[in-house]
């Protein structure tokens, strides 16, 4: 049996991404939450390994805040759709919630060298998984315990079972047997999967397979309207879990609950969504996509300015393949999409668009090989371009492998000042049941004892964020028989609580 070389080398990359992103997960971010986010991530993924939806609230809810989990009606849960955190659980009932993303990492790197390959051969398909695992953006994220690498792998499974049913260069062939029914389905439920996952990011990335799906509707026969139709019922069965989740956790199947924590934490424009005086406007839809663009020329590929440099080359040596313009709407939609969002983002890279990167990693790979020859059997290039090119490209990758990611990556280290010092100490203490009410002047002095108590541990340990001596002292009443002690979280002293 011949093995090819390409695919060999990908699953490489591959097994290198699931390893690349859980050190940086054990030796960066501690295998812990550090952001908002993150934290109520966990938190719901716990809940939901226990085979719960939501939690009673405790009686001084306040003091025991968790962020962006929030306190409704009697019941706590955290504000995000329920897609990830369920995932995530997967890795929580067996003690390693924090491998998921590294695991979801090599499978996304697997998934870009299959769409690579389609498009342009299986050795720029590599280059494509390549740059992927290059990606400082697509590492930070792939550690952390954010919902991006679940979403962009359901992004790939979508796009590589769309192009495959409806853009197959054989079409007829593509139609026979058992195989289109099973990319109808993996392409439905990814797309429902994803809506259930990140909501308007799904609604960017089906933009532009929606207006191909009308195309087909209208110009294609009864089995590409079967088709569509069965995608169409799949993605809105599992989309339909947004609603149904939002009614079991608070009575209304309309309430979205980031409005919950931020009641400005609204998609649109207008007074009352964001945080300025004006509301978001077109003008602030301007300046945040243009930060995270300059962010985007930095992290996409760790080549400071330059990131953005072969995805044009790529577009114009794809531009008459009609696969391209699907792909190519990806980015251009989530860019469009998110400047309805009152923010931009920079911390992890520009993540709104981390849904983009197998695209731009393919077009970038398409820049590099069209300029090098490799994809244009009729083009005529000298073997010193060719050794330029590749020279180049070898270049731009020792740059951000040596330079950039070791420092990109190394900086997050301490993200918010959470490390997992405070809470191993006071592991060490061996306190038992007792309550620890902590005095901090920031969330995350706070936050970062939280994976000491439940739902995150299974230890009887309390912790509480101390608000005022009164709130305090009504605290402990709620919890009588708990030794309680103070502690401070600027100078890491602990002590016996005194009212």
């Amino acid at each position: 049996m011949k093995t090819r070389l390409p695919a060999v080398l990908a699953l490489t990359l591959a097994l290198l991404a699931v390893a690349l992103s859980a050190y940086i997960s054990s030796s960066v971010f501690e295998r812990m939450p550090h952001l908002e986010d993150e934290f109520a991530n966990l938190w719901q993924a716990q809940v939901y390994a226990q085979g719960h939806l939501s939690l009673p609230s405790p009686e001084e809810p306040r003091s025991y805040l968790v962020p962006f989990v929030i306190d409704f009606q009697g019941q706590r849960f955290g504000k995000y759709p329920p897609g990830w955190p369920a995932a995530l659980s997967l890795g929580a009932r067996a003690g390693a919630a924090w491998l998921v993303n590294p695991i979801l990492a090599g499978l996304a790197v697997w998934l870009t060298f299959r769409l690579g390959s389609k498009l342009l051969g299986e050795w720029p398909g590599f280059l494509a998984a390549l740059l992927l695992l290059s990606s400082p953006m697509f590492l930070m994220l792939s550690a952390s315990l954010m919902s991006h690498t679940f979403s962009l792998v359901l992004g790939l499974v979508f796009t590589l079972a769309w192009l495959d049913l409806f853009l197959h260069p054989e079409q007829p062939a593509a139609r026979r047997g058992s195989r289109p029914a099973l990319l109808t389905i993996l392409s439905g439920m990814s797309l429902g999967l994803l809506a259930l996952t990140r909501p308007w990011t799904a609604a960017a990335l089906a933009a532009p397979f929606l207006i191909h799906a009308l195309f087909r509707f209208v110009r294609g026969g009864r089995i590409d309207r079967l088709r569509l139709t069965a995608i169409a019922a799949l993605a809105g069965v599992l989309a339909a879990g947004i609603p149904l989740w939002q009614f079991a956790v608070t009575g209304d199947p309309f309430l979205n609950p980031y409005t919950l924590w931020w009641p400005y934490d609204r998609l649109g424009f207008g007074a009352g969504i964001g945080v300025t005086e004006s509301g978001h406007s077109l003008y602030w839809a301007w300046y945040n996509t243009r930060f995270s663009l300059r962010a985007g020329m930095h992290d996409l590929f760790g080549w400071p300015y330059l990131s953005w440099l072969f995805v044009p080359l790529g577009c114009w040596a794809l531009r008459r393949d009609r696969r391209v313009w699907l792909l190519l709407g990806i980015p251009l939609a989530l860019i469009l999409f998110y400047a309805a969002y009152w923010i931009g983002s920079w911390l992890f890279g520009p993540r709104y668009y981390a849904e983009a990167l197998p695209a731009l990693a393919v077009f970038s790979a398409a820049g590099i090989a069209w300029l090098g020859g490799w994809i244009d059997s009729a083009a005529r290039v000298s073997r010193w371009r060719r050794l330029a090119i590749f020279g180049l490209a070898a270049l731009l990758l020792s740059v951000d492998a040596v330079g950039y990611i070791p420092a990109r990556v190394a900086g997050m280290r301490g993200l918010y000042h959470i490390t997992r010092r405070p809470s191993a100490w006071i592991a060490e203490q061996h306190l038992g049941s007792a309550l620890i009410i902590v005095h901090a002047e920031r969330w995350f002095q706070y936050a970062q004892l939280l994976p000491l108590v439940p739902p995150f541990s299974k230890s009887d340990l309390r912790v509480a964020w101390s608000r005022s001596p009164e709130a305090d002292a009504a605290l402990v009443e709620t919890e009588p028989g708990r030794m309680v002690y103070r502690y401070d979280a600027i100078t890491g002293s602990l002590s016996v609580y005194t009212p």
